[in-house]
């Protein structure tokens, strides 16, 4: 048989394939989230095998430093406060697990890379990502707010905010206030692309996060649209962002090889809570083996465009 072109003999045996392979993630390309709550002694999984975990300022470097020294690229913090409250005084306070988990992170591993959340869904009485008034969620407002929250992070000592709220204007926002108190050296990991999608079940319950009323359609992006992911795209690149972020990874392969090809700004996608979920349970069932899907998953991720996962994967990768 005459065959002009064989591209087995490239797959032969496993030294080939490797030889070969065009796409792959190391530790490095991986950053791990946690949620930092109040209290002493807390490391607890919110779902055993989910991946969410809650963690107090106290517990924090213990829970890193295996994952620093296995060469993670980062760690992503989100606070979740015990008192929600929509009185903008009482952010300071609210954050104080935070910072206080930022500020220990940083003396302890400095050149670890740092990025915090800057969204006030954990915060308020509503659960919104801005601030309310009526049934409404008023933009101007929220920025205002939002920039406030992103200088007390700076001022922390994280390495990136990471505004996620999707409120028009608060890239530029937060650089003009970020650089107005002295932290021109903090960077802005903007959620470009953050859809209202499905996909985000477990986070919300270990952040405390869902909204009390309604839900978030009318400031994060519809899934329909292709055209206006890449307008937030430019407009974050254009407004100062050092980083763009989309969000959820596995549904919006796509954007990510948009945004890859539209701009040159490092690139990160988010493979959700409910991505990682559908991936655990679906292995649970017997359906799948997890470490090839969770692997295979984020290679796609990689190959899509992207040059970081936020996954939470990484920490059973490297906490071995």
């Amino acid at each position: 048989m005459k065959i002009p072109v064989r591209m087995r003999r490239l797959r032969r045996n496993p030294g080939i394939r490797r030889l070969m392979e065009e796409t792959s993630f190391e530790p490095r390309n991986l950053v791990q989230p946690y949620f930092v709550v109040p209290g002493t002694g807390i490391l607890k999984e919110v779902k055993p095998g989910y991946g969410l975990w809650h963690v107090s300022a106290d517990k924090l470097l213990e829970e890193v430093q295996p994952l620093a020294k296995a060469g993670v690229g980062g760690v992503m913090l989100f606070g979740v406060p015990d008192e929600k409250s929509d009185d903008p005084k009482r952010l300071s306070a609210q954050l104080a697990p935070l910072t206080d988990g930022i500020k220990r992170l940083k003396d302890a591993l400095p050149t670890l890379p740092l990025f915090a959340d800057c969204c006030l869904c954990s915060f308020t009485t509503h659960g919104h990502c801005g601030v309310v008034e009526g049934d409404q969620i008023v933009n101007d407002k929220s920025v205002e707010l939002l920039s406030h929250f992103a200088v007390l992070l700076g001022q922390a000592g994280v390495d990136f905010v990471s505004p996620s709220d999707m409120m028009d204007g608060r890239v530029a926002a937060m650089r003009a206030a970020l650089d107005g108190e002295g932290l021109t050296s903090v960077s802005i990991l903007s959620y470009a692309v953050k859809m209202a999608s499905a996909f985000y079940g477990p986070f919300r319950d270990a952040a405390h996060s869902a909204p009390s009323f309604g839900d978030r359609a009318s400031y994060q992006q519809p899934a329909n649209n292709r055209r206006e992911a890449l307008r937030e795209v430019d407009l974050d690149v254009a407004e100062g962002a050092d980083a763009l972020l989309i969000k959820p990874a596995m549904t919006n392969l796509d954007l990510i090889r948009d945004a890859r090809e539209r701009c040159d700004l490092p690139l990160f996608a988010y493979q959700v809570s409910g991505e990682y979920a559908m991936i655990r349970a679906a292995a649970d069932a017997g359906l799948m083996d997890f470490e090839r899907a969770i692997r295979e998953s984020i290679t796609s991720i990689r190959r899509a465009g992207a040059d970081v996962v936020v996954s939470y994967y990484a920490r059973p990768l490297l906490r071995r």
